[in-house]
């Protein structure tokens, strides 16, 4: 686990404070307004996402280690732009509930069998303070009110960015060949720096059947060598860029182009 990791508690504040602003952000915006990071939604489906995404987390909470949750219990979207940041309000507290006082060790099913923690309460802890971070910033693009990331938060998003969302170990069905380069990732705000290797998945879904080869991270340890390249930013400016949130602005690249290049192919997939 890397060294931006924040305490539980941590996680579950930052939860409250970015679901809320999101909300506050929101709330008079035009529900037809498009996000730019996501332009087939408007306010109203970012609403109904956000509002879906902490509905299914509070299920698996609630039903821990039993999961995925029961779809037919899903909640029917409500028919008014109004109603639906009600309902919004009442789901969003609904995963803040579910999680509070939980013991982030606990067992809790989740999608993310790859990391160590994976499928344990911290996982969704800390999925979902990050899930309400860049969600927020959406609708603060969408309403044209943006405001600064947490640093730390931001920080932390980076490293779940290349250990989680584009990283991870290989899962039993699947192969990792490790590649030539490594790459130091320099988070300015925080002093603090991620080593990733860009690496190639190979596998197939035994049930999809779905071929998953490409480009793949691996965050390491400090080898003591020096970098192939080094990416340097603050937590935000590159949270928010390897989130497809911003532009490079603030981001500065040396060393190997090649190897810059092999991790910028691994982030360069979409996150909704």
């Amino acid at each position: 686990m890397t060294g931006t990791r924040l305490s539980p508690a941590s996680y579950l504040d930052h939860i409250q404070a970015e679901s809320a602003r999101f909300a506050a952000v929101l709330s008079d915006c035009d529900p037809t307004a498009r996000v730019p990071a996501c332009p087939d939604w408007d306010a109203a489906e970012l609403v109904w996402h956000l509002a879906g995404v902490q509905w299914f987390w509070s299920e698996a909470m609630t039903h821990r280690p039993d999961g995925p949750p029961d779809e037919e219990r899903r909640p029917a979207r409500a028919d008014s732009y109004p109603g639906l940041m009600e309902q919004y309000a009442d789901l969003s507290a609904g995963l803040v509930d579910a999680l509070t006082g939980l013991d982030p060790d606990e067992p809790a099913w989740s999608w993310a069998d790859h990391v160590p923690d994976g499928r344990t309460v911290a996982f969704t802890l800390r999925r979902q303070a990050h899930e309400a971070l860049i969600h927020r910033l959406d609708a603060e693009q969408t309403a044209g009110a943006v405001t600064p990331l947490d640093p730390a938060l931001a920080a932390d998003g980076v490293a779940e960015l290349l250990e989680v969302m584009y990283g991870g170990a290989a899962p039993a069905w699947g192969r990792i060949e490790p590649g030539a380069y490594l790459v130091r990732v320099d988070l300015t705000d925080v002093a603090t720096s991620l080593w990733v290797r860009p690496c190639t998945f190979l596998g197939t879904h035994p049930e999809s059947g779905k071929r998953y080869d490409g480009p793949h991270l691996l965050v390491v340890d400090d080898p003591g060598t020096a970098p192939s390249a080094v990416v340097s930013g603050s937590g935000a400016d590159l949270d928010a860029a390897w989130w497809k949130r911003r532009g490079p602005e603030g981001i500065q690249v040396g060393g190997d182009r090649a190897a810059y290049d092999e991790l910028a192919a691994a982030l360069s997939p979409p996150l909704d």
